[in-house]
């Protein structure tokens, strides 16, 4: 199984690239992992904010495969705690046979046609986060959680 990554937008901060290419590297010691970065629309002062979800989700939908098991990291999506997302991933790694795919949409959500076409959704947090930060929280919990799986002391109760 591969786990990928979609973003809308490049991250633009130095340190969140960084440290979201440290976290990234050190993945792929566990995973499959990889990062697609769908780049931001143009000239959006003459879109509404349905044209852009509308725009940014076709895009979306052109880096999805047909075999995909596709997760949208969605406020509105379900709560883990960090032992439970490693669980998840491990229940997923044995039950997924292609792609485990994560987006991180663009600044207003998705549009209607990513949100049918999602599997699940997950939420961060309760409170809302940058779309930097939210790239480099996901990563680190994803290597959190594959530590977890191999029960290494990266992660303390």
């Amino acid at each position: 199984m591969k786990v990928t990554l979609i973003l809308v937008g490049k991250t633009v901060n130095k340190h969140f690239v960084d440290l979201v290419d440290d976290y990234a590297s050190r993945l792929k010691h566990y995973i499959n992992f990889d990062i697609f970065t769908i780049p931001e629309l143009k000239n959006t002062k003459n879109l509404s904010v349905e044209q852009q979800k509308q725009q940014e989700g076709e895009l979306i939908l052109k880096q999805l495969q047909a075999g995909d098991h596709v997760v949208l990291l969605d406020e509105h999506g379900k709560e883990l705690r960090s032992v439970e997302f490693s669980a998840y991933m491990e229940q997923k790694m044995q039950t997924v046979s292609k792609r485990l795919v994560f987006v991180i949409g663009g600044p207003y959500g998705f549009s209607p046609d990513v949100y049918e076409r999602a599997n699940g959704k997950l939420s961060l947090s309760k409170m809302t986060f940058s779309h930097q930060m939210v790239r480099l929280i996901f990563v680190e919990q994803l290597y959190r959680a594959m530590t977890i799986m191999r029960g290494e002391p990266y992660h303390h109760e």
